[in-house]
């Protein structure tokens, strides 16, 4: 049985329901985001808990999906037309990562 998630899972995993279909972010883009951790500890809670969250727009550097969830991302990059690189195996970073929230509201 799975712990319920800290206060650092519960962060990461709502900056990942942030995300809008077709842009992404890195694991190290989501740690800058929450403020604390780094793309490991991002990783963590994805492998644990990103299940219930729109998983496949956190990906790898590189514009590679998760290990052993390419194919139903693929499937996802395409229904929310996500930027790919011309070869289609992966996201073209330059056009999809997303810029963040933005500036908060005064």
């Amino acid at each position: 049985m799975f712990a319920e998630p800290d206060e650092y899972a519960e962060a990461v995993l709502d900056a990942v329901e942030r995300i809008p279909p077709g842009r992404v972010l890195t694991y190290g883009d989501l740690a800058e985001l929450v403020g604390r951790g780094g793309p490991r500890q991002v990783g963590r809670v994805m492998s644990l808990y990103g299940g219930a969250v729109p998983w496949w727009r956190v990906i790898r550097a590189d514009g590679r999906p998760p290990s052993g969830h390419e194919i139903r991302a693929h499937e996802h990059y395409r229904a929310e037309g996500t930027p790919l690189r011309p070869a289609g195996d992966r996201v073209d970073m330059a056009r999809a990562r997303w810029d963040g929230p933005g500036p908060a509201a005064p």
